[in-house]
């Protein structure tokens, strides 16, 4: 048995593990799976426990990593466990970027697909699941099925967190560049509204935009944010003699293999949340590299473990447009509470795809990242659950470690038609794992 936890590193528990190295192996480990049954994982990023499932099976599926590309079209074909930054490593010197990635490269394809993932240009090009062309799924009986769109399977399993089936193949859409940089747009805001407003108007002319909030700012400044807004950059506006394409991401530095409790608190992130304000000082037309662009905490390895042995939470929800004032009550209790989060960013979400747990829908996104030994943590998002199904909102399935199955129900309308879906491809209930169970899925 192996211990496994989600990125947030919390709640571990024990497995037995198994590295398929091709579909055929997929299939034969999925049609001899135990009572326990089988969960799918790939490089481990979800926050909570989606690719854990105690007791039982979990198939690393990182060693599925072939690929093609269509230079013409620019369709490519990946395996489900190839990871977006050997893709993109491979595809952005040949003039190509994957038409989706959240705010780390490593995850996998197959796991892209599950959490129907969304980055920086939800407003203008959907999520993930929005950009695939098929699947290929091996469901509990062991066969491989090839999805397309019009499927109703296939709307189950992008966004159906590993729940349907192993996703062995992906064929989907990627974008022309002309370069491997970005055009970057810096502005700061004064405070939460003017953050709002400031997005609303001005979004539609990018099609990268996210916000970084200071949490800890109070009273007239709370939510005071830096915007960064971007497009990819022309060759033309890059410096003479540069290399258009060159790409070559990696960690910068590496965190360390221990690290205190209590080392983000609100002295040490205050102090780093002035510090990242001024230092970002406002400006247009600035050029920056994909990597630190889209992916800034993939420079330090293993970042996770800077909030110590108990781990961290990440809470991200939604509401739709017409809800400001739950985002704002929030942020405001957050604010007037001191609560720590490293990490706190808005995004504004454009139309969501018809994936049947998928979680973007227009509206607004918030994400943050607390120190789980936080005292009344679990009470305080409880109550913040109930303010985000009130106001017609959910929570993000991929960053959740301890929402209610009673929760999860009131926020995901489509639920019924998912779990029916489902129980005719898996009436044995295969597929499962902690998130599976904790949520009654």
């Amino acid at each position: 048995m192996t211990f496994l936890t989600g990125w947030g590193r919390t709640a571990p528990t024990p497995a037995r593990l198994a590295r398929p190295h091709s579909a055929e192996e997929v299939a034969e480990l999925v049609r001899r799976a135990p009572g326990r049954g089988v969960a799918v994982r790939g490089l481990g990023r979800s926050y909570g426990d989606a690719a854990q499932n105690s007791g039982g099976l979990v198939l690393d599926c990182t060693a599925l990593t072939s690929w093609s590309l269509d230079g013409t079209t620019g369709l490519v074909t990946a395996a489900g466990g190839l990871s977006l930054h050997d893709l993109m490593t491979a595809l952005v010197p040949l003039g190509w970027f994957v038409p989706v990635t959240p705010g780390t490269r490593y995850v996998t394809v197959g796991g892209a697909v599950a959490a129907d993932v969304h980055g920086k240009n939800h407003h203008a090009d959907s999520s993930f699941g929005a950009h695939l062309r098929s699947l290929t799924l091996v469901t509990a009986d062991g066969v491989g099925r090839t999805l397309a769109p019009g499927d109703d399977l296939f709307w189950a399993t992008v966004g159906g967190m590993g729940l349907t089936g192993v996703i062995t193949e992906a064929v989907f859409q990627c974008l022309p560049i002309e370069t491997s940089r970005v055009r970057v747009d810096v502005t700061r805001t004064r405070d939460l509204d003017h953050t709002l407003e400031t997005m609303a108007a001005t979004d539609h002319r990018y099609r990268y935009t996210v916000a970084w909030i200071d949490l800890l700012a109070a009273g007239a400044r709370m939510g005071r944010s830096v915007l960064t807004r971007g497009d990819h950059a022309t060759r033309d506006e890059l410096p003479r003699g540069a290399d258009p394409l060159a790409f070559a991401p990696g960690s910068v530095v590496r965190a360390p293999a221990w690290a205190p409790n209590g080392l983000l608190n609100q002295v040490t992130v205050r102090a780093f949340n002035e510090a990242w304000y001024r230092k970002s000082r406002p400006g247009t037309g600035l050029i920056q590299g994909l990597a630190p662009f889209f992916h800034p905490l993939d420079s330090v390895d293993g970042w996770n473990r800077v909030y110590g042995s108990h781990g961290f939470v990440q809470y991200q929800f939604l509401v739709p447009f017409g809800e400001e004032a739950t985002l704002r009550r929030i942020v405001s209790r957050l604010s007037a509470l001191g609560v720590v989060s490293f990490l706190t960013v808005l995004k504004r979400f454009g139309p969501g795809t018809p994936g049947m747990l998928s979680f973007p829908a227009p509206g607004w996104t918030l994400a943050l990242d607390i120190p789980a030994g936080r005292r009344g943590l679990a009470g305080l998002l409880r109550e913040f659950d109930g303010w985000v199904a009130g106001a017609g909102g959910r929570i993000y399935l991929a960053k959740d470690s301890r929402m209610s199955a009673e929760t999860m129900a009131a926020m995901y309308p489509r639920l019924a038609e998912w779990r029916a879906v489902r129980d005719e491809v898996d009436p044995g209930g295969v597929f499962r794992s902690d998130l599976a169970r904790r949520l009654s899925l």
